[in-house]
């Protein structure tokens, strides 16, 4: 498994090593003992999965507050998908930065993303698959977004001159400029 740090801290590109033969491959997704030894010590509880149909579909910026705030590690199951983490975390170097990764079936590239931050992705392809273990459980009660195209936070999303796919929560999601985020730099261990 190689595991690369980002330009933010704390945010891990995780690639788990494939091994093939004419029937296909094999993969270790997770291994805690591997993140362990590479300092990554979190604990996940609950895994998810999510479909997008069409190409285009963006799912995004969300994040879940504390008490029950998530880190994520966010893997495509099929497709091509465009992942994204934000920093929002009050007095960080690089609070409202964001990082941006494909990751594909192909590729099998995995995104870490600690509590503190927040989460959205784009479909490359019709059909994508987006599987992820959190560290928390669904809380609604602490759920927030941003919305996804923010000229505050700039994310060089890969649109292609085409209107994204967004849900009507996502749409109406409140911009950066005063925003008050629940989370404080080198508060989330």
């Amino acid at each position: 498994m190689q595991i690369e740090k980002t330009a933010l801290e704390g945010v891990m590109l995780i690639t788990p090593r494939r091994f093939g033969d004419s029937r296909g491959f094999f993969a270790e997704t997770y291994n805690a003992n591997v993140l362990k030894g590479a300092g990554i010590e979190t604990v996940f509880v609950q895994d998810n999965h999510s479909l997008s149909a069409r190409p285009g579909t963006v799912r995004g910026l969300h994040f879940q507050g504390p008490p029950h705030a998530q880190a994520k590690l966010v893997r495509c199951g099929r497709g091509r998908l465009f992942d994204v983490a934000v920093d929002i975390r009050k007095g960080s170097p690089t609070y409202g930065h964001w990082v941006g990764y494909e990751l594909s079936f192909e590729n099998a590239c995995q995104l870490l993303i600690p509590a503190g931050f927040a989460h959205g992705f784009m479909t490359l392809e019709p059909g994508t698959e987006i599987v992820y273990k959190c560290s928390d459980f669904y809380a609604p009660e602490t759920e927030g977004a941003l919305i996804w195209n923010d000229p505050d936070i700039g994310i060089d999303w890969p649109v292609q001159g085409k209107a994204p796919v967004l849900s009507e929560k996502d749409a109406a999601a409140p911009g950066f400029a005063g925003f008050d985020s629940p989370f404080e730099y080198g508060s989330m261990a």
